[in-house]
């Protein structure tokens, strides 16, 4: 299974839908490495640790990680499945950005950004990757956001293991674009 695709189908399983090989997430979202790539191969998704190992460590957005002895791996967010990442709330910079795209701004700006069916809203700390994750729907528009006037004001951020930082909501006043 080439780099590209394995990742793709590790996001699914790992952040989304571990049902679809049989696949259980513990509390923290961790799999056993072993078990993955055994219920994997019954569906036919042909991988070895070997390939995993080689997609945790050149995965551009760093999506994923293995525990301390590589038996266990999680996706380090993105989830729609239940799970508690166990980070620690963190200070974040004065300003990070988020990527969208136009057809979204009118709803952004009734109700700021929502986590949907994910556990958070996603914000970058350089307006390039947010320019990148809009331009995956369109042409991409990056918004501004006071992420430290909001910190200021009693919300919570937190930052995953791969830098994205976290927060349940950013309501519109805290949004430029």
């Amino acid at each position: 299974m080439e780099n590209k695709s394995l990742s793709k189908f590790l996001s699914l399983i790992l952040r989304h839908s571990p049902q679809t090989i049989g696949l259980q997430l513990d509390a923290n979202g961790w799999a056993d490495v072993a078990t993955l790539i055994t219920l994997a191969n019954g569906k036919g998704k042909r991988f070895s640790g070997k390939d995993l190992e080689q997609v945790v460590a050149t995965c551009d957005k760093q999506r994923f990680a293995f525990n301390d002895d590589k038996t266990r791996i999680r996706a380090n967010q993105g989830h729609s499945v239940k799970v508690a990442l166990d980070l620690e709330a963190a200070a974040p910079p004065e300003f990070l950005y988020h990527g969208t795209v136009g057809k979204f701004l009118q709803n952004i700006r009734r109700e700021g950004l929502l986590k949907m069916s994910r556990h958070h809203v996603h914000l970058s700390a350089a307006r390039e990757t947010a320019a990148t994750v809009g331009s995956r729907r369109g042409i991409p528009v990056i918004l501004t956001v006071r992420s430290g006037q909001m910190h200021r004001d009693g919300l919570l951020f937190f930052r995953s293991e791969n830098n994205v930082w976290l927060t349940d909501h950013v309501p519109p006043d805290y949004i430029e674009s």
